[in-house]
């Protein structure tokens, strides 16, 4: 790699979504100096344009970066980015580090994990809350998992993409983390969802129902984000798929299961996502889940 210890990292990026993008932006920012990557390079170009390098394959991110972030949909599309055969893993060198901000299941990490261990490469499975506008503003809310010397290593660069950095554990137990996170928000979504419907079928103005609960009991950053939006009717995807939930509720229930634990509330929750999902919904925010309870009467 050639680079001295007292020298900023260089960093690969490797999926630039909704999330990856501004994660990106706020590391150029900070003045790191970044090499991105995607399936779609046209969705990089902005990044380029303030200063990213567009890498031309996987290879030439592995070949040039210090530590990769990783930031894919599921757990097939890290697999395949990581040990395809024109995937990282053949370009890596030993003692580099992979930070992955994808939500994926707690088996494959630890798998994965394992795999480049033998290579004496690094992993920190590294999932992330806050959605788009935390990873705008740097607010992101970080559960890592991985040994502790490579959280220290990461310490310096997760400053600029959020507010926290919570050592959970050995490989694994960061996205365990956030599939305990992704109940408590889908769970909390379909409620949202339910009352929402009631109070505007009841007579009371719904887009009044998150400022007038802010502060009280009832409230949370959830509340505040989708009330506005399904009280009118706002469904572009600028925060929470309908689709990405589902796959992390996918997931609790199989952690569920295997841990032999109930989860009644979000087995619901999942259930009514995925009606929803089949009305063609699955790309909407997950604010559009309101529909299922403005539009029938579920008994």
């Amino acid at each position: 790699m050639g680079h001295s210890k007292d020298m900023a990292p260089r960093i690969g990026f490797v999926g630039i979504g909704l999330m990856g993008s501004r994660m990106s932006q706020r590391l150029l920012q900070a003045g790191y100096e970044l090499i991105i990557w995607n399936r779609s390079p046209d969705k990089c170009q902005t990044l380029v344009t303030q200063g990213a390098t567009l890498a031309p394959t996987l290879a030439y991110v592995a070949e040039h970066s210090d530590i990769i972030f990783l930031c894919l949909a599921d757990t097939h599309a890290v697999e395949s980015v990581v040990f395809d055969e024109q995937g990282l893993a053949n370009a890596l060198s030993s003692g580099q580090l992979i930070v992955d901000f994808s939500s994926i299941t707690p088996d494959a990490t630890r798998l994965f994990a394992q795999r480049l261990a033998a290579q004496n490469i690094h992993w920190l499975d590294c999932p992330v809350s806050g959605g788009v506008m935390g990873a705008e503003k740097g607010t992101l809310i970080l559960m890592a998992g991985g040994e502790a010397a490579q959280i220290e290593r990461f310490k310096p660069i997760a400053q600029h993409l959020g507010q926290k950095l919570t050592h959970m554990g050995d490989a694994g137990t960061g996205q365990i983390t956030k599939i305990c996170n992704q109940m408590i928000v889908a769970s909390n979504a379909v409620l949202i969802a339910e009352t929402v419907a009631l109070a505007a079928k009841a007579g009371v103005d719904a887009r009044q129902l998150a400022p007038a609960l802010a502060g009280g009991f009832a409230d949370s950053l959830p509340l505040q984000i989708l009330a506005p939006r399904m009280a009118t009717d706002s469904f572009e995807p600028v925060q929470w798929k309908v689709q990405t939930l589902l796959k992390d509720l996918d997931n609790a229930v199989a952690l569920a299961k295997e841990n032999t634990s109930s989860t009644p509330i979000s087995a619901l929750a999942s259930q009514l996502l995925r009606l929803h999902a089949a009305t063609g919904a699955s790309l909407e925010d997950l604010s559009s889940v309101v529909k299922l309870f403005k539009n029938a009467d579920l008994k």
